[in-house]
């Protein structure tokens, strides 16, 4: 038993790992298959939560492919001319939908009174790099013609993630500065970010092993999945942390949770931001592991970290 795990994120932890122990081995299922379980592993902790005052799903055409949003709107903001939190869900590329982070997304629409829009990007194998990050700043673009029609203002958008999610979220940035775009996005929100597929030896010993949520095997086959070849963990929109120019980008939030193999990664990316003059702050939580936030409804230092992201984010949206 790992004395360092906050009680409560130990309980989410056991739970997930006798819930998966009464399906086979990810090894042994076909990537759908794997999905489907992953899903129903989720299910219990995505119940419950805020209730909306309006949620849609909507498809939209991005120029580059259809893409489906789910967009929630809590009680008390405005029909129109509403901030936003563009959100992009973990689970290495591979797993994970709306539906998986579907409470995450109404516990920031409501703790921090803006709209979320959730986005259900292409995964991987199917669709591998640069696939969803081209949707995702397609998105962005589509945003700025057509978020009024939902009630969005589109000089008030941060954008965000979880895990892959907080990759995708600072490559899209990366790539609307490096193409000019005329969208300011506001902030960047990185919960557990996993900017490279490399996991140091160190972390791995620290923080990984069989018990661990997530560990460097599991990058290696995330990273494997998502890329065409190994080439691209040099590319700075695939692994952000491989970028040599990290400057231009808006005002970054890092949670870092105490016991994950990637906090190495978060740490690494805020000196390369500070260095490059970039406005960037992070919140380190002791005893929480890799996806703690899924956690929310039985453990308060994930509701606290929830917080924490939305008033950064209406702070950055008023």
């Amino acid at each position: 038993m790992d004395t360092r795990l906050d009680p409560d994120i130990r309980i989410f932890t056991d739970i997930l790992r006798g819930d998966w122990r009464q399906h086979p081995p990810l090894d042994d299922l076909t990537t759908v298959e794997a999905r489907l379980v992953a899903e129903r592993m989720r299910e219990r902790w995505t119940a419950g939560g805020p209730t909306m005052s309006q949620t849609r799903n909507v498809e939209i055409e991005t120029g580059v492919g259809a893409l489906r949003l789910r967009i929630h709107r809590p009680v008390g903001v405005t029909a129109e001319g509403a901030p936003a939190l563009i959100y992009i869900h973990g689970g290495g590329f591979v797993f994970f939908s709306l539906d998986t982070h579907d409470r995450l997304m109404r516990e920031y629409a409501d703790a921090g009174q803006f709209v979320v829009v959730g986005v259900d990007y292409p995964l991987s194998p199917e669709a591998k790099y640069p696939v969803a990050l081209d949707h995702i700043v397609a998105l962005v673009g589509w945003l700025g013609e057509h978020g009024t029609q939902f009630g969005i203002d589109a000089t008030r958008l941060v954008i965000g993630g979880d895990s892959v999610g907080a990759n995708l979220a600072l490559a899209t940035c990366l790539r609307l500065r490096d193409t000019g775009s005329a969208i300011t996005l506001r902030g960047i929100l990185s919960n557990y970010g996993a900017f490279s597929g490399h996991v140091s030896d160190a972390a791995e010993a620290a923080y990984g092993g069989p018990q661990a949520i997530l560990t460097q095997a599991d990058m290696i086959y995330f990273f494997d999945q998502y890329l065409v070849s190994a080439d691209q963990c040099d590319d700075p929109y695939a692994c952000p942390l491989s970028a040599r120019d990290v400057s231009g980008l808006p005002p970054v939030l890092l949670l870092i949770p105490e016991l994950d193999v990637l906090a190495e990664q978060s740490f690494k990316l805020e000196d390369r931001l500070k260095a490059a003059g970039c406005a960037v702050m992070h919140e380190f939580y002791p005893g929480a592991t890799h996806s703690f936030l899924e956690a929310m409804s039985i453990a308060p230092l994930a509701l606290k970290a929830i917080r924490d992201g939305a008033l950064w984010i209406r702070t950055r949206l008023i």
